[in-house]
């Protein structure tokens, strides 16, 4: 923020929330600024929804942005409130992430509250000021609501008073943060496809290291497999019930009533790694719940956990065991594979598509057939070539992982910058009443400069 002038005339505002002010800006309740609208919505309105991702916007959009579905108003329609365009809307979380701003003519929930903007003032700076971190923070003191999901109401709203600069200045506010907001969205969106991009290359260097090897001078052979096409010459084919036991019975194990093992919910199970926080008695949980043991791979077998490539390998488990959700496969490589050979491979892009496509059950429960997995052809190199494959993935990983770690970074310091922006502009802690809109794109390059340095 240093590159920002500051008001040189400030005041106490009175608020703890918003500390000093430019002494030429005031400070109101919010019932002059903003008054309760208690519309009945028309039947021919159209029904919006309220989010802090998008604001309130049309609920078939929002739907559409989502790609999900939201409970829809069938009957009742006259319980609904209307909201007009420039209001703004007390919604279920604005607790959590502030008053969302309208820029809509519809109908909403009747457990929002619409506001109505009261005379000259900036819809703009209201619409950033309502979104800040102060803000939100000064509207969560009213209450005492705890539970996730309360509802503000407008006398909460009217409880944190407001400040008020000039109009002309408040504009202008208003728009030097959306310049500035959409230069950092626009990183951020940078950001946000190189992650992408780096999870296609991480996904292209399995694909080919355990379908195709190391060596691109190999001879190769047609594997008579349509999903699996040419494959090293030297390389055997086989299907996966001969390289793993699957879902291994539990009379193999051997265990104290006392003993203890790790306990995986289905949730705990992750992208190459297992959250083991959970501890049992292997006598509690035995009669209903999946059994394995270090070294054995774990695999989500329901949508759409399975399609999240939430697959791993257990270690460090309490005792060397654990038990799990009945909706894991437990794969146990045997002595012609190594672990993480046979790991890399259940990752593949061929493997998962073919997975999915054979998947049975209807909705949110199919899963992947255990008669599937069993019979999976694949490609099997010499056992004395599988370890350089597998450090190469792992080297490759390393490095990709290390490099999304950098963009996740960036990516951190980019929202922490929006936010902090945002609050020093419409709280009065930087000047921006000189500002005005570059004429080129080069400022980006200066927000890039600023978050890496």
């Amino acid at each position: 923020m240093s590159k920002y002038e500051k008001y040189l005339n400030t005041i106490d505002s009175g608020l703890e929330w918003l500390g000093q002010i430019p002494a030429h800006w005031n400070v109101q309740y919010s019932k002059w600024l903003f008054s309760e609208r208690n519309t009945k919505a028309l039947p021919s309105d159209e029904m919006l929804t309220a989010s802090q991702k998008y604001g309130v916007i049309p609920q078939k959009l929002f739907m559409e942005l989502e790609q999900q579905k939201v409970v829809q108003v069938l009957k009742g329609h006259d319980i609904l409130k209307r909201v007009e365009q420039d209001d703004f809307v007390i919604s279920m979380r604005s607790f959590q992430g502030g008053i969302e701003y309208c820029p809509y003519t519809g109908a909403v929930s009747s457990a929002y509250v619409p506001l109505e903007p009261q005379g000259n003032i900036s819809r703009t700076y209201y619409k950033y000021l309502f979104k800040s971190k102060p803000y939100i923070q000064a509207l969560q003191t009213t209450t005492n609501l705890v539970r996730d999901g309360q509802a503000l109401r407008y006398n909460n709203f009217i409880q944190v008073r407001l400040p008020v600069p000039q109009i002309d200045e408040a504009n202008n506010i208003g728009l030097f943060l959306d310049h500035e907001t959409a230069k950092i969205d626009t990183l951020i969106e940078k950001q946000q496809q190189l992650i992408e991009l780096l999870k296609e290359k991480r996904q292209a260097v399995i694909s080919h290291a355990v379908t195709k090897g190391l060596n691109p001078d190999a001879p190769m052979k047609d594997s008579g497999v349509e999903w699996l096409g040419e494959v090293p010459e030297h390389w055997s084919i086989t299907k996966i019930k001969y390289l793993a036991e699957i879902t291994p019975p539990k009379s193999q194990l051997k265990y104290n009533n006392s003993d203890q093992c790790t306990f995986l919910p289905m949730e705990k199970l992750k992208t190459n790694s297992i959250v083991k926080d959970e501890k049992r008695l292997i006598s509690d949980v035995i009669a209903g719940y999946t059994y394995f043991e270090n070294g054995d791979i774990l695999m989500a077998k329901v949508t759409p956990c399975f399609e999240n490539k939430n697959i791993a390998i257990a270690n460090d488990l309490d005792n060397g065991i654990g038990f799990g959700s009945s909706e894991i496969y437990v794969l146990r490589p045997n002595e012609k594979i190594v672990t993480e050979f046979l790991f890399f491979r259940l990752q593949e892009d061929n493997f998962m598509a073919a997975a999915t496509g054979a998947m049975t059950g209807a909705g949110g429960l199919k899963r992947v057939p255990s008669d599937f997995i069993a019979n999976y052809s694949m490609a099997l190199p010499p056992k004395d070539e599988i370890p350089e494959i597998v450090s190469h993935i792992q080297i490759q990983q390393e490095h990709y992982d290390k490099l999304e770690r950098q963009a996740h970074s960036g990516i951190q310091l980019l929202q922490e910058r929006r936010t902090a922006l945002i609050s020093a502009a419409v709280t009065g802690k930087i000047d921006v009443r000189n500002w005005v809109a570059p004429t080129t794109s080069s400022d980006t390059n200066e927000v890039q400069q600023e978050v890496t340095a």
